[in-house]
């Protein structure tokens, strides 16, 4: 048994090791697989918030299957694909970044069945609960510290996407909505992902560092108390 362990160990080195090259690694390193992974997560989460709009658009009476499939909620998709589908890909690749400069091999991985289920749930009771996976990091050397800043850099980055959209808000029609969206998701995905439970960015910053945890879910707090009343 500790033989098989060993060699598993060794295997997993092996892997590593061709993967990532260290301090001389290329900024961002990606796979066909990961993209492929990546661009179906995109447009499952994109196409479940659309469906959840359309409730909102019908006054929370569940849309038909010939409203969710056909012309009806093609602007509702786009203005998705651009507002939730890129904060949720954002946020992974934050992590993925912040991983591959600790010299990590680290690349998402979706949930299929998550994915399915979103959607299911979307149509059927109009709410989105999502998980549709997840940026896996392999690097046996990643201290807690490291592991800290991998996590916090999710939220950081939909901290960031919120100010991002923020110019929209100044426009009308069209733009004001995907702008208002922006600023929406991603201030609730970044407080969401900074509870400090379960597998949730908010418990490894909390491990690494009280004091960062405090400031950062703080910053996004009075960040999002000032904008999303204004905006809902």
């Amino acid at each position: 048994m500790h033989e098989i362990e060993q060699s598993r160990v060794a295997g997993l080195e092996e892997v590593h090791f061709q993967t990532v090259r260290s301090k001389k690694m290329a900024i961002f390193n990606t796979s066909s697989t990961e993209l492929k992974h990546l661009f179906i997560a995109w447009v499952a989460i994109s196409y479940a918030f659309a469906i959840m709009l359309a409730w909102m658009e019908l006054d929370n009476i569940r849309p038909t299957s010939s409203q969710i499939f056909g012309t009806f909620i093609t602007d509702l998709f786009i203005i998705s694909l651009v507002t939730v589908g890129i904060s949720f890909i954002f946020h992974e690749m934050g992590h993925k970044f912040v991983a591959q400069q600790y010299g990590a091999w680290a690349e998402f991985r979706m949930s299929f069945g998550m994915l399915l289920l979103a959607i299911y749930m979307a149509w059927q009771i109009g709410i989105l609960f999502a998980a549709p996976g997840a940026v896996q990091i392999f690097g046996p050397h990643i201290t807690k510290k490291q592991y800290g800043k991998i996590a916090a850099s999710g939220p950081v980055m939909n901290l960031f996407l919120a100010f991002a959209f923020m110019p929209l808000l100044m426009d009308t029609g069209f733009l004001y909505d995907i702008g208002r969206l922006g600023v929406i998701i991603n201030l609730l995905l970044a407080g969401f992902n900074m509870l400090p439970i379960s597998v949730l960015d908010g418990r490894k910053v909390l491990a690494w560092s009280p004091i960062v945890y405090i400031g950062l879910f703080m910053t996004i707090i009075v960040v999002g108390m000032f904008f999303v009343a204004k905006l809902i």
